[in-house]
Parts: structure tokens; sequence; C-alpha cells
């Protein structure tokens, strides 16, 4: 496997979204029956979106917690529903593995909402260095590990918005997938580098 992949190489890779189902989430009574629903998986994909803000010194808060598995996508609005006990009980659940990229950022914004030991994360940005992958961001390293482009074009939009678009939908299913795919095939490429929880 190559080490690095040049934007010119990167371009060349099909554009790939996120095919399965997924549930935007924004009634906070639904999110116990959902959370019971990713418990069946032992590993999950994992990333959060935050409106992007403008202003210097400004931090808005995290307004979307993504969780994916192979088949499914949750995406929860915390925005509307708040961080609900169910979703922090889980994020601090040593048993049920979170894999994502770049993730200490995430975890740190989660817990300005809700203070708790996030237990069972993989920072896939770190597993790759352990196998000589040079390249760390999440679009790189789906062109490498993946041989697909994701879109990053969604990243800076209004993640607090009434109604979330189609894009955002899929980019933010998408994100949290691909994390998951990278953690697969990277086991299966080098069985020998076991993944390491933060």
């Amino acid at each position: 496997m190559e080490k690095t992949i040049s934007k010119e190489e990167l371009s060349q890779l099909p554009l790939k979204h996120f095919e399965g189902a997924v549930d935007v989430v924004e009634d906070e009574n639904a999110i116990n029956s959902l959370v019971n629903e990713i418990k069946q998986h032992k590993v999950i994909g994992f990333d959060t979106e935050t409106k992007p803000s403008f202003q210097k010194g400004k931090i808005n808060q995290v307004s979307l917690l993504q969780l994916a598995t192979r088949e499914k996508a949750y995406l929860f609005r915390l925005n509307k529903t708040g961080f609900h006990p169910a979703l922090v009980s889980l994020l601090a659940n040593p048993e049920i593995m979170k894999i994502g990229v770049g993730i200490r950022d995430d975890i740190r914004g989660l817990n300005r909402l809700a203070e708790f030991d996030s237990a069972g994360f993989v920072e896939i940005q770190e597993h790759v260095k352990r196998v000589g992958i040079e390249d760390t961001s999440l679009k790189k390293l789906a062109g490498l590990v993946l041989n697909f482009r994701v879109s990053k074009r969604q990243r800076l939009s209004n993640w607090e918005a009434p109604h979330l678009t189609e894009g955002q939908v899929l980019y933010a299913a998408t994100d949290a997938w691909v994390a998951l795919e990278l953690y697969y095939n990277l086991l299966k490429e080098f069985p020998a580098v076991k993944a390491q929880t933060i």
C-alpha cells in the first residue's frame, strides 16, 4: 500500500458516498430505541459536525453526531434533541468501539455539551501511522486505503439549518461510514496491527 497520495492521483478516483439507510433523528423520544439498535454492533463509525463560525473566538456547539454501521447511518441532531443520556452512555461504553478520523476535537466538543469519560474510541490517524501511511486526512485515507474519493463540499455548511439538505445528509453519513470501512480494510491489509483505543 502506498504511503501518500497526490491531489492529481486522488482526482482520478471514483467519487463514492454511503448507500445504506440513513436515519436523521430530530425527536429525542426515538433515541433510546435507536441506541439499543446501535448497541447490537460492537464496532461503529463515529463523527460530529458543528456549524462553522466565521467570528474570531466564537465556537459553536456540536450540532450533529453521526454513528454508522456498514448498513445504516444514524444522524442525531443534537441542536434539536440535546445530548441524550443514552448517547452519552454509548460513547462512554468501552465494549463498543467507535472508529473515527481526527476525533479528539469531536470528543472535546461533545464534552462541552455533557461531561463523560470517553471509552472505546479508535483514532484511525494513529492507526495508519503504525503501518507507515503518511497522509492522514479522511479524504486522502479514503483514496489510499479504499481507492475512492469522498466529497468534502458540505463541511462548512450550516449544520443548524431547520432541515438538512440531501447533500448534508449524504456527507454526514459518508464521513462516519468511511471511518468504519477504513478500519475494516486496514485490519484485513495489516492483520498483525491491532487497533488501539485512545
